[in-house]
């Protein structure tokens, strides 16, 4: 990538970055659900109110890209996740907890519907899949970094809520920098009405990956809230220890997500999906029987591993499907996102009505099974899934 290129790269990295954000939610949730005394179910729907947000904004931030472009979309998400982060600053209840997620999910809707179409102004084409996977790769830092710094704050100030001024400083650098460069970015073939975008979903390779990315997503989260809660069932640790799960699974797709970017670079997208899925298929399976904390840990950070590039191969090969129309596909796949409310809430009801995380691992068993018919619907070609 030439050195314009990578100026121009860096800040939209940095975006990625404030994207992690939201993979606060697992950690978080389990605290409030600590100090409030929330069911699982209650706890699962603080989840659902943030990824709602990508199902009701997602197709028309795509609409709104083709009028104020990408870069400044990209912009205003960040400002909105500061905002969100701003919130139980001053107030720390239930209500404004609410409010917190809510921002977050609008501020996040908005920055992945606009901030990988934005990637693909500026990489080559057969580049686009390895360049969103080092975007997810930054995004998993912060995904890891959170979940470990809640706890820290947690165990040594007694206080987890202190990660929120901390991430809202964070985030003026992206919406800084971005303000300072300029970004040419291709116009659109033309502006879309709501249901021009969603007729792409009759295109059957569209509509495949739309709800491969609402699976994907719904694993991603629903691990994330999951995983703590196993350990404190069967293996009886408390909190402080059991929220180690969710840093553990970022920590494991972090350096995986890394290793996909360079990968993909390389190898086949199919392939290299095919193989993730495949390693995620055994770790989600063996989660239905083991006990021993090791074992649990064990397939955790497979399940990380094995989830950490499907997002970015899904969303790529979508762009490549129809790109004249980049921002409608973008909209479309990023409302997908929205499995990451609506799975975690399944999840929820299915471990009370079991009495047990195991009703929860069920449901995650069955999205990965969703995502092997996915491995066998990519192809090569462009008008492919």
């Amino acid at each position: 990538m030439k050195n314009t290129k990578i100026s121009l790269f860096a800040p939209i990295l940095a975006a990625f970055f404030v994207m992690g954000y939201i993979d606060l939610v697992g950690i978080s949730a389990n605290h409030i659900k600590s100090d409030f005394g929330l069911s699982d179910t209650m706890t699962n729907l603080l989840g659902s109110l943030l990824f709602f947000w990508f199902l009701v904004l997602s197709v028309p931030t795509g609409m709104l890209m083709n009028k104020f472009g990408r870069r400044k979309t990209v912009a205003l998400s960040v400002v909105i996740t500061t905002l969100a982060m701003l919130v139980p600053i001053f107030d720390y209840s239930f209500a404004s907890i609410m409010l917190s997620f809510a921002l977050l999910g609008i501020g996040n809707t908005l920055l992945q519907v606009s901030v990988n179409p934005l990637i693909a102004d500026i990489v080559p084409h057969d580049k686009l899949a390895s360049a969103i996977t080092l975007g997810q790769f930054v995004k998993s830092i912060a995904a890891f970094a959170t979940p470990v710094l809640v706890l820290f704050f947690a165990r040594e100030f007694d206080n987890w809520r202190i990660i929120y001024p901390l991430l809202a400083a964070v985030s003026l650098v992206p919406s800084i920098w971005l303000a300072c460069v300029k970004i040419d970015e291709s116009e659109p073939a033309r502006n879309s009405s709501f249901g021009e975008c969603f007729a792409l979903l009759k295109n059957s390779a569209v509509a495949v990956l739309f709800c491969g990315i609402l699976i994907h997503v719904g694993i991603d989260v629903g691990v994330n809230i999951t995983a703590p809660k196993i350990l404190i069932d069967r293996a009886g640790l408390p909190l402080s220890e059991a929220g180690y799960a969710t840093s553990l699974y970022f920590l494991c797709k972090t350096p995986a997500a890394f290793a996909g970017a360079v990968v993909l670079a390389k190898m086949s997208p199919p392939k290299f999906f095919a193989a993730s899925v495949a390693v995620m298929l055994s770790a989600v399976a063996a989660l239905l029987f083991v006990s021993d904390k090791t074992a649990i840990f064990v397939c955790i950070a497979l399940a990380g591993i094995g989830n950490a590039n499907i997002f970015s191969v899904i969303f790529s090969r979508a762009l490549q499907i129809l790109p004249e129309r980049k921002n409608e596909i973008s909209g479309l796949m990023v409302m997908g996102i929205a499995g990451g409310g609506i799975f975690p809430l399944l999840m929820g009801i299915s471990s009370d009505l079991t009495g047990s995380q195991t009703g929860a691992i069920a449901v995650i068993l069955l999205c990965v099974f969703y995502l092997c018919f996915v491995a066998t619907k990519l192809g090569d070609g462009r008008k492919r899934a």
